[in-house]
């Protein structure tokens, strides 16, 4: 990566180009039902860097974090599943299975009884995808990773144009750590405290 193009303009037109392939749209989630080695395939397929094993799925079954397959059918991961698990998946790096049940719970009260839910699957799977594309504009903006402050900072320190690169790097998936951990705490707070609620 040349260090003339690296900033806050190259974070951001990134970003935008994440967002581009990032969650699939519902519409194009597969229409008919799968065998729960087709959804591991799938998941593993879309999440790259996951690992999904049968064991994994049926363990958020069994402990009702997604719904039961539809019972008889070989064939019983529906497009919900798979909406359910997708939007699983984007949790799974920052919550844990217990604050993903909880999350899920808000909106869906009791995740095998479809005739409580809150909202649909679908209709929280489209308004999350809404959400994650506008979370990449304008990803950092100045005032997470102020350039002119990195450079003030950075003056009086020796570096070459490599080493300034690296630095300004580091610094950026620094900034980034420090939102996603502020994030993690935000919302596991306000889970905990609407369950407290209760």
């Amino acid at each position: 990566m040349e260090e003339s193009n690296f900033g806050i303009e190259y974070i951001n037109k990134m970003a935008k180009e994440i967002s581009k392939t990032t969650i699939v749209p519902f519409e194009d989630l597969p229409r008919y039902d799968l065998f729960l080695s087709q959804v591991i395939d799938y998941l593993n397929d879309k999440f790259e860097g996951e690992k999904y094993t049968n064991n994994i799925v049926q363990n958020y079954i069994k402990n009702e974090v997604i719904s039961k397959p539809e019972d008889g059918k070989k064939r019983g991961y529906t497009k919900l599943h798979l909406a359910q698990l997708v939007l699983l998946s984007y949790m799974r790096p920052i919550l844990t299975t217990e604050e993903i049940k909880k999350v899920f719970s808000l909106a869906f009260n009791e995740i095998n009884d479809g005739d409580d839910d809150i909202i649909s699957w679908e209709k929280a799977y489209k308004v999350f995808s809404d959400i994650q594309q506008d979370s990449f504009e304008e990803f950092l903006s100045k005032q997470y990773f102020d350039e002119e402050k990195f450079k003030e900072t950075t003056k009086d320190i020796d570096l070459t144009p490599k080493e300034e690169e690296r630095i300004k790097v580091f610094f950026v998936v620094m900034t980034l750590i420090c939102q996603a951990s502020a994030v993690k705490k935000l919302v596991q707070n306000i889970v905990e405290s609407y369950k407290s609620e209760e």
